[in-house]
Protein backbone atom coordinates (compact mmCIF):
# COMPACT_ATOMS: atom_id res chain seq x y z
CA UNK A 1 0.00 0.00 0.00
CA UNK A 2 0.79 3.61 -0.03
CA UNK A 3 0.42 5.73 2.44
CA UNK A 4 -2.04 9.22 1.24
CA UNK A 5 -1.57 12.33 3.96
CA UNK A 6 -4.48 14.53 3.31
CA UNK A 7 -3.52 18.13 3.53
CA UNK A 8 -6.64 20.30 4.52
CA UNK A 9 -7.67 23.78 6.01
CA UNK A 10 -10.03 26.63 5.04
CA UNK A 11 -8.76 28.65 1.88
CA UNK A 12 -5.85 31.12 2.07
CA UNK A 13 -4.10 29.44 5.36
CA UNK A 14 -1.17 28.73 3.19
CA UNK A 15 -2.08 25.09 2.61
CA UNK A 16 -0.88 25.27 -1.01
CA UNK A 17 2.76 26.90 0.50
CA UNK A 18 3.19 23.73 2.78
CA UNK A 19 2.05 22.10 0.16
CA UNK A 20 4.71 23.08 -2.50
CA UNK A 21 7.19 23.02 0.13
CA UNK A 22 6.96 19.54 1.07
CA UNK A 23 6.88 18.35 -2.36
CA UNK A 24 8.74 21.25 -4.69
CA UNK A 25 5.63 21.26 -6.63
CA UNK A 26 4.09 24.23 -8.34
CA UNK A 27 0.43 24.66 -7.36
CA UNK A 28 -1.25 27.83 -7.57
CA UNK A 29 -1.34 29.95 -3.97
CA UNK A 30 -3.18 32.77 -3.67
CA UNK A 31 -4.53 34.72 -0.99
CA UNK A 32 -8.20 33.93 -1.91
CA UNK A 33 -10.80 31.37 -1.59
CA UNK A 34 -10.47 28.07 -4.02
CA UNK A 35 -7.15 29.01 -5.24
CA UNK A 36 -7.26 25.28 -5.17
CA UNK A 37 -9.97 23.50 -7.20
CA UNK A 38 -8.96 19.33 -7.72
CA UNK A 39 -6.62 18.03 -5.27
CA UNK A 40 -3.18 17.85 -5.93
CA UNK A 41 -1.49 14.83 -5.71
CA UNK A 42 2.32 14.99 -5.11
CA UNK A 43 5.69 13.01 -3.71
CA UNK A 44 7.03 14.37 -0.08
CA UNK A 45 9.10 12.34 1.97
CA UNK A 46 9.78 11.37 5.66
CA UNK A 47 12.98 10.84 7.03
CA UNK A 48 13.69 7.24 8.31
CA UNK A 49 17.48 6.23 9.95
CA UNK A 50 19.26 4.64 7.12
CA UNK A 51 20.12 1.01 7.68
CA UNK A 52 23.28 1.09 5.73
CA UNK A 53 25.35 2.79 7.73
CA UNK A 54 25.24 -0.21 10.29
CA UNK A 55 26.41 -2.47 8.06
CA UNK A 56 29.21 -0.19 7.03
CA UNK A 57 27.96 0.01 3.32
CA UNK A 58 26.59 2.82 1.73
CA UNK A 59 22.53 2.21 0.16
CA UNK A 60 21.39 2.70 -3.37
CA UNK A 61 17.67 3.66 -2.98
CA UNK A 62 15.42 3.20 -6.02
CA UNK A 63 13.13 6.12 -4.85
CA UNK A 64 13.40 8.64 -2.63
CA UNK A 65 17.12 9.68 -1.69
CA UNK A 66 19.62 9.57 1.47
CA UNK A 67 21.67 12.29 2.51
CA UNK A 68 24.32 11.94 5.57
CA UNK A 69 22.56 8.80 6.93
CA UNK A 70 18.95 10.05 6.26
CA UNK A 71 16.63 8.10 4.50
CA UNK A 72 13.57 10.26 2.73
CA UNK A 73 11.38 7.63 1.94
CA UNK A 74 8.37 8.79 -0.65
CA UNK A 75 4.64 9.29 0.40
CA UNK A 76 2.14 10.86 -0.99
CA UNK A 77 0.92 14.32 -0.12
CA UNK A 78 -2.91 15.27 -1.58
CA UNK A 79 -3.80 18.88 -1.78
CA UNK A 80 -7.90 18.36 -0.76
CA UNK A 81 -9.46 21.32 -1.87
CA UNK A 82 -13.18 22.93 -0.72
CA UNK A 83 -13.39 22.97 3.41
CA UNK A 84 -15.87 25.54 3.91
CA UNK A 85 -18.18 25.56 6.69
CA UNK A 86 -21.19 23.24 5.68
CA UNK A 87 -19.28 21.20 3.12
CA UNK A 88 -21.11 18.32 4.66
CA UNK A 89 -23.91 19.88 3.40
CA UNK A 90 -22.71 20.47 -0.06
CA UNK A 91 -21.58 24.28 0.58
CA UNK A 92 -18.33 25.15 -1.48
CA UNK A 93 -16.77 21.84 -2.78
CA UNK A 94 -18.83 20.12 -0.24
CA UNK A 95 -19.25 16.63 -1.80
CA UNK A 96 -16.13 16.29 -3.99
CA UNK A 97 -13.82 17.50 -0.61
CA UNK A 98 -15.72 15.01 1.45
CA UNK A 99 -14.77 12.39 -1.37
CA UNK A 100 -11.79 13.34 -1.82
CA UNK A 101 -10.83 13.81 1.54
CA UNK A 102 -12.30 9.77 1.88
CA UNK A 103 -9.05 8.68 -0.44
CA UNK A 104 -6.27 9.60 2.60
CA UNK A 105 -5.02 7.56 5.53
CA UNK A 106 -4.25 10.68 7.61
CA UNK A 107 -5.16 14.35 7.73
CA UNK A 108 -2.98 17.27 8.11
CA UNK A 109 -5.37 20.11 8.87
CA UNK A 110 -3.34 23.23 7.88
CA UNK A 111 -4.13 26.51 10.53
CA UNK A 112 -3.46 29.98 10.50
CA UNK A 113 -2.91 30.22 13.78
CA UNK A 114 -1.79 34.10 13.37
CA UNK A 115 -5.44 35.11 13.20
CA UNK A 116 -5.06 37.13 9.69
CA UNK A 117 -7.30 34.79 7.61
CA UNK A 118 -11.44 34.53 8.87
CA UNK A 119 -13.59 31.24 8.92
CA UNK A 120 -14.48 31.91 5.15
CA UNK A 121 -10.10 32.46 4.15
CA UNK A 122 -10.79 36.21 3.78
CA UNK A 123 -8.30 38.65 5.04
CA UNK A 124 -8.58 39.81 8.49
CA UNK A 125 -7.07 40.41 12.05
CA UNK A 126 -7.47 38.53 15.24
CA UNK A 127 -9.38 35.83 14.23
CA UNK A 128 -9.40 33.22 16.77
CA UNK A 129 -7.45 29.72 15.20
CA UNK A 130 -10.03 27.52 18.00
CA UNK A 131 -13.08 28.07 15.32
CA UNK A 132 -10.77 26.49 12.40
CA UNK A 133 -9.81 23.77 14.46
CA UNK A 134 -13.20 23.09 15.78
CA UNK A 135 -15.21 23.30 12.33
CA UNK A 136 -13.38 21.34 10.59
CA UNK A 137 -13.53 18.75 13.25
CA UNK A 138 -17.44 19.17 12.82
CA UNK A 139 -18.10 19.52 9.56
CA UNK A 140 -16.04 15.64 9.39
CA UNK A 141 -18.57 14.49 12.86
CA UNK A 142 -21.20 15.60 11.00
CA UNK A 143 -20.49 14.17 7.40
CA UNK A 144 -20.10 10.44 9.63
CA UNK A 145 -23.06 11.25 11.65
CA UNK A 146 -25.42 11.48 8.43
CA UNK A 147 -23.67 7.80 6.90
CA UNK A 148 -24.34 6.56 10.63
CA UNK A 149 -27.64 7.59 10.81
CA UNK A 150 -27.93 6.03 6.91
CA UNK A 151 -26.86 2.75 8.52
CA UNK A 152 -28.63 2.68 11.43
CA UNK A 153 -32.10 3.25 8.95
CA UNK A 154 -30.88 0.30 7.27
CA UNK A 155 -30.47 -1.95 9.90
CA UNK A 156 -33.98 -0.86 11.69
CA UNK A 157 -35.65 -1.64 7.66
CA UNK A 158 -34.19 -5.27 7.92
CA UNK A 159 -32.47 -4.20 3.98
CA UNK A 160 -31.00 -7.73 4.09
CA UNK A 161 -34.70 -9.50 4.52
CA UNK A 162 -32.40 -11.42 7.47
CA UNK A 163 -32.41 -10.55 10.97
CA UNK A 164 -28.55 -9.42 11.39
CA UNK A 165 -26.30 -7.73 14.38
CA UNK A 166 -26.28 -3.83 14.08
CA UNK A 167 -22.51 -3.77 13.99
CA UNK A 168 -22.85 -5.99 10.42
CA UNK A 169 -25.15 -3.17 8.88
CA UNK A 170 -23.47 -0.31 10.20
CA UNK A 171 -20.41 -1.68 9.05
CA UNK A 172 -21.20 -2.31 5.41
CA UNK A 173 -22.84 0.89 5.53
CA UNK A 174 -19.18 2.54 6.85
CA UNK A 175 -17.19 1.00 5.25
CA UNK A 176 -15.58 3.62 2.83
CA UNK A 177 -13.99 4.47 5.95
CA UNK A 178 -11.98 1.26 6.66
CA UNK A 179 -13.69 0.18 9.91
CA UNK A 180 -15.04 -3.56 9.84
CA UNK A 181 -17.55 -5.36 12.03
CA UNK A 182 -15.43 -6.34 15.00
CA UNK A 183 -13.93 -2.82 15.42
CA UNK A 184 -17.32 -0.83 14.89
CA UNK A 185 -18.83 -3.30 18.04
CA UNK A 186 -15.90 -2.53 19.83
CA UNK A 187 -16.39 1.36 19.38
CA UNK A 188 -20.43 0.73 19.98
CA UNK A 189 -19.33 -1.11 23.78
CA UNK A 190 -16.57 1.45 24.19
CA UNK A 191 -19.31 4.33 24.51
CA UNK A 192 -20.84 2.63 27.31
CA UNK A 193 -23.76 1.71 24.45
CA UNK A 194 -26.03 -1.24 24.05
CA UNK A 195 -25.92 -3.26 20.87
CA UNK A 196 -29.41 -1.79 19.82
CA UNK A 197 -29.66 1.70 18.38
CA UNK A 198 -33.17 2.03 19.26
CA UNK A 199 -31.43 2.42 22.96
CA UNK A 200 -29.96 5.03 21.48
CA UNK A 201 -30.34 9.53 21.79
CA UNK A 202 -29.06 11.69 19.65
CA UNK A 203 -26.67 12.82 22.15
CA UNK A 204 -25.50 8.78 21.66
CA UNK A 205 -25.47 8.97 18.07
CA UNK A 206 -23.34 12.11 17.94
CA UNK A 207 -20.48 10.73 20.21
CA UNK A 208 -20.58 7.45 18.58
CA UNK A 209 -20.12 9.05 14.89
CA UNK A 210 -17.29 10.89 16.37
CA UNK A 211 -15.47 8.17 17.92
CA UNK A 212 -15.71 6.24 14.90
CA UNK A 213 -14.24 9.66 13.10
CA UNK A 214 -11.81 9.75 15.38
CA UNK A 215 -9.97 5.95 14.94
CA UNK A 216 -10.25 6.38 11.45
CA UNK A 217 -9.42 9.83 10.31
CA UNK A 218 -6.82 10.80 12.65
CA UNK A 219 -5.78 14.36 12.21
CA UNK A 220 -2.23 16.47 12.74
CA UNK A 221 -2.97 20.60 13.16
CA UNK A 222 -0.36 21.91 11.53
CA UNK A 223 -0.21 25.30 13.17
CA UNK A 224 0.94 27.71 10.56
CA UNK A 225 3.09 30.98 10.14
CA UNK A 226 4.17 30.43 13.58
CA UNK A 227 7.19 32.70 12.92
CA UNK A 228 5.10 35.30 13.59
CA UNK A 229 4.21 36.31 17.28
CA UNK A 230 0.19 36.06 17.44
CA UNK A 231 0.57 32.75 16.10
CA UNK A 232 2.77 31.81 19.45
CA UNK A 233 1.22 33.37 21.41
CA UNK A 234 -2.36 31.35 20.40
CA UNK A 235 -0.17 28.27 19.94
CA UNK A 236 0.73 28.23 23.79
CA UNK A 237 -2.61 28.94 24.94
CA UNK A 238 -4.31 26.22 22.47
CA UNK A 239 -1.87 23.85 23.66
CA UNK A 240 -2.61 24.07 27.18
CA UNK A 241 -6.57 23.34 26.53
CA UNK A 242 -7.69 20.18 27.72
CA UNK A 243 -10.25 20.83 24.66
CA UNK A 244 -7.47 19.64 22.24
CA UNK A 245 -5.75 17.17 23.95
CA UNK A 246 -6.66 14.58 20.99
CA UNK A 247 -5.02 16.02 18.73
CA UNK A 248 -1.19 16.55 18.09
CA UNK A 249 -0.09 20.06 16.83
CA UNK A 250 3.03 20.87 15.37
CA UNK A 251 4.36 24.74 14.86
CA UNK A 252 5.34 25.20 11.60
CA UNK A 253 6.38 27.30 9.08
CA UNK A 254 5.55 26.58 5.28
CA UNK A 255 6.99 29.87 4.21
CA UNK A 256 10.13 29.37 5.71
CA UNK A 257 10.68 25.55 4.39
CA UNK A 258 9.82 26.91 1.12
CA UNK A 259 12.42 29.41 1.19
CA UNK A 260 14.91 27.51 2.39
CA UNK A 261 14.54 24.77 -0.25
CA UNK A 262 14.27 27.51 -2.38
CA UNK A 263 17.79 28.92 -1.69
CA UNK A 264 19.37 25.29 -1.54
CA UNK A 265 18.30 24.95 -5.13
CA UNK A 266 20.27 28.17 -6.09
CA UNK A 267 23.01 27.08 -4.30
CA UNK A 268 22.14 30.60 -1.88
CA UNK A 269 21.91 28.26 1.46
CA UNK A 270 23.18 24.38 2.09
CA UNK A 271 19.81 22.91 3.44
CA UNK A 272 18.89 19.25 4.37
CA UNK A 273 14.95 19.22 5.04
CA UNK A 274 13.82 18.87 8.09
CA UNK A 275 17.15 20.56 9.70
CA UNK A 276 16.74 22.80 12.41
CA UNK A 277 20.69 24.63 10.91
CA UNK A 278 21.61 25.70 7.48
CA UNK A 279 24.55 27.30 6.14
CA UNK A 280 24.81 30.03 3.28
CA UNK A 281 27.15 29.04 1.25
CA UNK A 282 26.18 31.88 -2.05
CA UNK A 283 26.38 35.51 -2.82
CA UNK A 284 23.43 37.04 -1.14
CA UNK A 285 22.28 40.53 -0.74
CA UNK A 286 21.94 42.51 2.86
CA UNK A 287 18.26 42.12 2.48
CA UNK A 288 18.44 38.29 1.44
CA UNK A 289 20.99 37.60 4.45
CA UNK A 290 18.61 39.58 7.07
CA UNK A 291 15.60 37.51 5.57
CA UNK A 292 17.52 33.76 5.94
CA UNK A 293 18.85 35.01 9.21
CA UNK A 294 15.37 35.75 10.14
CA UNK A 295 14.42 32.14 9.19
CA UNK A 296 17.17 30.91 11.10
CA UNK A 297 15.93 32.40 14.30
CA UNK A 298 12.54 30.59 13.56
CA UNK A 299 14.34 26.90 12.72
CA UNK A 300 16.34 26.92 15.95
CA UNK A 301 13.73 28.15 18.17
CA UNK A 302 11.29 25.43 16.57
CA UNK A 303 14.35 22.91 15.61
CA UNK A 304 13.23 22.93 12.06
CA UNK A 305 10.48 25.00 9.99
CA UNK A 306 7.89 21.88 10.67
CA UNK A 307 6.60 20.90 7.40
CA UNK A 308 8.72 17.64 7.34
CA UNK A 309 8.08 16.77 11.21
CA UNK A 310 4.39 17.36 10.39
CA UNK A 311 4.24 14.43 7.92
CA UNK A 312 6.25 12.13 10.00
CA UNK A 313 4.33 13.02 13.15
CA UNK A 314 0.87 11.97 10.75
CA UNK A 315 2.75 8.77 9.78
CA UNK A 316 4.71 7.38 12.66
CA UNK A 317 3.36 9.03 15.51
CA UNK A 318 -0.49 9.54 14.96
CA UNK A 319 -0.95 6.40 12.36
CA UNK A 320 2.10 4.23 14.03
CA UNK A 321 3.40 3.37 11.01
CA UNK A 322 6.76 2.01 10.39
CA UNK A 323 9.33 1.42 7.99
CA UNK A 324 10.91 -1.34 6.81
CA UNK A 325 14.01 -2.37 4.60
CA UNK A 326 13.99 -5.65 2.69
CA UNK A 327 17.43 -6.68 2.05
CA UNK A 328 20.51 -8.89 2.86
CA UNK A 329 23.66 -8.15 5.09
CA UNK A 330 25.81 -7.79 1.82
CA UNK A 331 25.40 -5.55 -1.38
CA UNK A 332 24.69 -7.46 -4.03
CA UNK A 333 26.90 -8.33 -7.29
CA UNK A 334 26.48 -5.27 -8.69
CA UNK A 335 27.09 -2.86 -5.70
CA UNK A 336 22.70 -2.14 -5.04
CA UNK A 337 22.43 -2.64 -1.11
CA UNK A 338 19.27 -1.50 0.99
CA UNK A 339 17.57 -0.20 -2.24
CA UNK A 340 13.97 -0.17 -0.56
CA UNK A 341 12.34 1.16 2.54
CA UNK A 342 8.33 0.51 2.96
CA UNK A 343 5.92 1.88 5.15
CA UNK A 344 3.85 -0.58 6.61
CA UNK A 345 0.89 -0.52 9.18
CA UNK A 346 2.05 -0.98 13.15
CA UNK A 347 1.76 -4.71 13.70
CA UNK A 348 2.91 -5.85 10.28
CA UNK A 349 3.92 -9.37 10.52
CA UNK A 350 6.91 -11.34 8.49
CA UNK A 351 4.45 -12.74 6.31
CA UNK A 352 2.45 -9.70 5.39
CA UNK A 353 5.51 -7.99 4.99
CA UNK A 354 5.97 -10.65 2.11
CA UNK A 355 2.63 -10.21 0.60
CA UNK A 356 3.15 -6.40 0.48
CA UNK A 357 6.42 -7.03 -1.58
CA UNK A 358 4.69 -9.24 -4.09
CA UNK A 359 1.56 -12.00 -3.96
CA UNK A 360 4.06 -14.67 -5.11
CA UNK A 361 6.45 -13.62 -2.41
CA UNK A 362 3.47 -14.21 0.19
CA UNK A 363 2.23 -17.65 -1.14
CA UNK A 364 6.09 -19.03 -0.98
CA UNK A 365 7.13 -17.39 2.21
CA UNK A 366 9.07 -20.23 3.94
CA UNK A 367 10.65 -17.27 6.80
CA UNK A 368 12.30 -14.49 7.20
CA UNK A 369 15.60 -13.19 8.86
CA UNK A 370 16.33 -10.32 11.17
CA UNK A 371 19.16 -9.49 8.97
CA UNK A 372 20.44 -7.48 12.35
CA UNK A 373 20.81 -10.20 14.45
CA UNK A 374 21.14 -13.05 11.74
CA UNK A 375 18.12 -14.97 13.62
CA UNK A 376 15.75 -16.83 11.59
CA UNK A 377 11.82 -15.65 12.20
CA UNK A 378 8.32 -17.28 11.64
CA UNK A 379 5.40 -15.64 9.58
CA UNK A 380 3.89 -14.15 12.40
CA UNK A 381 6.53 -12.16 13.35
CA UNK A 382 5.67 -8.59 14.46
CA UNK A 383 7.83 -5.82 12.75
CA UNK A 384 9.38 -3.03 14.47
CA UNK A 385 10.49 -0.06 12.94
CA UNK A 386 13.38 0.08 10.53
CA UNK A 387 13.82 -3.59 10.21
CA UNK A 388 15.78 -4.86 8.11
CA UNK A 389 14.52 -8.24 7.04
CA UNK A 390 15.39 -10.73 4.18
CA UNK A 391 12.52 -13.01 2.87
CA UNK A 392 13.29 -16.59 1.73
CA UNK A 393 10.04 -17.73 -0.77
CA UNK A 394 9.84 -20.56 -2.98
CA UNK A 395 8.44 -18.37 -5.50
Amino acid sequence: MSYRIGLVGKPSVGKSTLFNAATMNDVPEGAYPFTTIDPSVGEAYVRVDCAAPEFDHSCTPNTGYCEEGVRFVPTKLVDVAGLVPGAHEGRGLGNQFLSDLNETDVLVHVVDFSGETDIEGEATEDHDPREDIDFLEEELDMWYLDILEKGIERYRSGYHGEERDVEVDLAEQMSAFGIGEDEMKQVILSRGLELDPDEWTDTDREALAREIRLRTKPMVVAANKMDKPAAQENFAEITEEEAYDHLTFVPVSAHAEKALKSADEQGVVDYRPGDAEFEIVGDVSADQEAGLESIREFVTEYEGTGVQRALETALFDVLDAIAVFPGAEKPQEDGTFLQDCFVLPDGSTAEDFAYFLHTDIGEGFLHAMDVRSGRQVGADTQLDHRDVVEITTTN
